[in-house]
């Protein structure tokens, strides 16, 4: 392609975790937009710079439910570059210490509830508010070829309204289902004012990760993917996805789930 920045500047907020770090190492490998393009990394902790280190990773703070701490790490990421061209919020909450998803509304705890909300819905909404001028193309990518710059979000099949058909997970479920609601708003919004963005709501599959530990006991041993196969084609899927598709939930092979 032609006229492309010759390095591209992702963003892995949740870079901690198992999907987010998955990520990063397999970027630090290799670009999925552009074969032979150079990398530059920035990726969030919550509370401690992770030992993983590269000259082209880049560590900053950020507790996703402080919208101050959002605008601080994003400013930080302004000061040193004009353009992200990839953005992906790996952040999630399943279960804490002491409270897990609920199989019955006689277990719904109003804290707990809120808590999921503050974590799995609100986020990208923040992010989005404070990230737009990271987002608008440079005179060097405004071409008919270029790739579609990406804002994506880690949801889960669950948030799916159509697809409920068990019931139970009431705090998990409506999250993630306000999530995707403010994730296609967004789309909608951006398409008028950032149209060469895309914005994708992202089902990674069952992952061997701490989030989903204990609830792994009835999936097929077929369905449970590792970090690094779930981070692998949530990547290609990504870098398959054009600014067309915004607004777009898709699982990890890139198929279509209803909202």
């Amino acid at each position: 392609m032609n006229n492309l920045a010759a390095t591209h500047n992702f963003l892995i907020i949740g870079g901690t975790g198992g999907i987010g770090q998955a990520m990063i190492q397999q970027l630090l490998q290799h670009n999925p937009i552009v074969a032979g393009a150079g990398v530059q990394i920035f990726a969030t902790y919550h509370s401690r710079e992770p030992s993983l280190q590269a000259d082209n990773l880049h560590w900053l703070p950020m507790n996703v439910t402080d919208e101050a701490s959002i605008a601080a790490a994003l400013a930080d990421i302004q000061a040193q570059t004009t353009q992200l061209h990839w953005v992906i919020n790996a952040v999630g909450l399943l279960h804490t210490a002491t409270e897990g998803p609920e199989k019955s509304i006689r277990q719904l705890e109003p804290e707990y509830f809120m808590q999921n909300m503050a974590i799995n819905a609100l986020p990208s909404l923040l992010i989005a508010k404070h990230i737009k001028p990271l987002l608008k193309p440079t005179a060097a990518t405004i071409t008919t070829d270029a790739p579609a710059t990406i804002y994506a979000t880690v949801s889960a099949r669950v948030g799916s309204i159509t697809d409920n058909r068990v019931g139970g997970w009431y705090s998990y479920r409506m999250s993630k289902a306000a999530l995707n609601m403010g994730m296609k708003t967004l789309s909608i919004e951006w398409a008028r004012t950032l149209k060469q963005v895309c914005v994708v709501v992202l089902q990674p599959g069952t992952v061997d990760t701490e989030l989903s530990k204990p609830f792994q006991g009835n999936v097929p041993e077929d369905k449970l993917f590792t970090v690094e196969y779930s981070a692998e084609k949530l990547l290609s899927v990504l870098a398959a996805m054009s600014a067309e598709q915004t607004g777009s939930f898709v699982d990890w092979s890139g198929a279509a789930i209803s909202w």
